[in-house]
Parts: structure tokens; sequence; C-alpha cells
């Protein structure tokens, strides 16, 4: 029977990976943009970055409470070391990232004039510290964070390859039913499979 992920973990973990792969094709095609429509791909940018933090959290606390399916078996310490890694490194940067971005916006000298709202709804605070900074002193303070979420955006780059290639690795080499275990469905005997909310 395939040990499978709560159906709750999955939606975290599928609804998080979505919400960061939108965000970074929208960083990559904002420049292209015109500006009447930069502001609102930003904007929302934005927005779901702060989801992925509220999720993030919420991930965090349902992890602590659900413990994961252990790995198969079959698998060398150095893999599971290695998984095991990966994965606190991914947990660290779906906080990071949306961090760092907070950060930058908040540090924006901009930022007073251009409130931010999440789906531009709801109103959301800068960080009040930064906010509060030199004006002299926030453009060095905003580029400073500005490449600091761009250097965790490059880490993730390099995770999720890695992350990727490990699941397909296990998958189609070991003929281990990874991918199987954040999917739901049936196991390969057609029951379902034991698998708490």
């Amino acid at each position: 029977m395939i040990q499978r992920y709560t159906r709750t973990a999955m939606v975290f973990h599928w609804l998080v990976a979505a919400l960061i792969a939108a965000n970074v094709i929208m960083i990559w095609v904002v420049d292209s943009l015109p500006d009447t429509m930069a502001r609102p791909v930003i904007d929302t940018h934005k927005s779901f970055g702060i989801t992925v933090l509220g999720l993030a959290i919420m991930r965090v606390l349902w992890r602590a409470t659900h413990a994961p399916p252990a790995l198969p078996p079959g698998y060398p310490k150095w893999e599971r070391w290695s998984a095991h890694a990966a994965h606190g490194v991914l947990y660290l940067l779906i906080f990071c990232l949306p961090l760092s971005g907070w950060m930058h916006d908040s540090a924006w000298k901009e930022a007073a004039t251009h409130p931010m709202y999440l789906y531009g709804l709801i109103p959301w605070p800068r960080i009040g510290w930064l906010t509060a900074i030199d004006p002299a002193q926030k453009d060095y303070w905003h580029d400073l964070f500005g490449r600091v979420h761009t250097a965790f955006a490059y880490v993730l780059y390099a995770m999720v390859v890695a992350h990727v290639a490990g699941a397909l690795k296990h998958q189609w080499f070991d003929r281990e039913p990874e991918l199987q275990r954040m999917l739901p469905g049936r196991d390969a005997v057609g029951l379902k499979a034991e698998e708490p909310r």
C-alpha cells in the first residue's frame, strides 16, 4: 500500500508550488509589460507572496502535528539525509522569500504613496521599522533587500530542480511510487490508501 501524505499536506504542497511558480513567471515577464500592466502584476506578486507566507505558517503547524509518511526502506542513508536536508531548505525558503520581499517593499521610498492591498481588497501593513528609515537611506535598504530576495529566488530554483530530479529518479529508476505519495488516488491493488485528513 502506498504511504501517502495527508490530503491537507497535499493541498499545502501544491498550492504553495502553484503560487510560487506564478510569482516567478510574473517577475520574469513584468519588465516586458507596459507601465499600465506592470504595477497590477507587481501588486499581485506581493499578494501571492504574503499568501505563501500564511500557507507556510499553516503548513509548518500541520507538519508539527502530522508526521509525514516514512521513506521506502530501500533508500540508502545518503538519499534519506539528502531528502530531509532538501525539504528543510525548501521550508526555509517558503518563509525567507516572502519575508525578504515584504522587507524589500517596506523599504521602498514610495511606499507611503502606494498603500499595499492584498488582491486589491485587504489593507496590508508594511514593516514599521523599515518604513521609518531616513528617506535618504531607503534606496540603499530597498536595493539590499531586493538583492537578498533575488538571491533566495536563485537558491529556490536550484532546490526545485534538485527536488524534482530526486522525485523523478525514485519514480523512474528506483521504481518507487514517489510521485503518488503527494497525489491523491488509489494504490496499486485498487484499495484506498490509508490517509488521515
